[in-house]
């Protein structure tokens, strides 16, 4: 089964004489698909961007944490888990290259979770691995992708 996706990225950062100069630019960009909001986009500061708006580094954190939440609260459901709480506290390390290439070496995941009083809080833990292995992201991404969940049951 094939699943497809479209986007539009617009660039909005012409200050009136376009890319004639490294710094006569702004890095800003819309990101768009029909019927959303759009996200405000911009390069990391270090490359001359808007450190207000999501660069593409932190968007790419940013699906894989949330690819991985979908995948594991789809598990606890069919588990019989009832999470209450999620939170993911991603990470990711990119590298550059002297000749201006980079890449992203890693990410690590930290989702801390809150299940309801009576849930089997070993079980929750272990999901977290069969998310992993189930994550679209991850699984398109050349890098590893590392979790150190924390599970914590709420008392009644």
């Amino acid at each position: 089964m094939k699943h497809h996706y479209a986007v539009t990225v617009r660039w909005t950062g012409n200050t009136g004489s376009g890319t004639s100069d490294y710094r006569s630019y702004r890095r800003d960009h819309e990101i768009e698909a029909d019927g959303k909001s759009a996200i405000a986009g911009s390069s990391d500061p270090t490359f001359r961007g808007d450190k207000a708006r999501w660069n593409p580094e932190e968007l790419l954190v940013a699906s894989l944490g949330a690819c991985h939440q979908l995948a594991y609260l789809h598990l606890c459901a069919d588990a019989g888990i009832t999470v209450l709480e999620y939170e993911d506290r991603a990470a990711g390390t990119m590298v550059t290259e002297a000749s201006g290439a980079g890449r992203m070496v890693d990410v690590l995941l930290s989702p801390s979770v809150t299940i309801a009083a009576g849930g089997d809080p070993d079980r929750a833990h272990d999901l977290h691995e069969r998310a992993h292995e189930l994550c679209f992201i991850a699984n398109s991404v050349s890098f590893p992708v590392r979790c150190e969940p924390s599970t914590h049951v709420r008392q009644a």
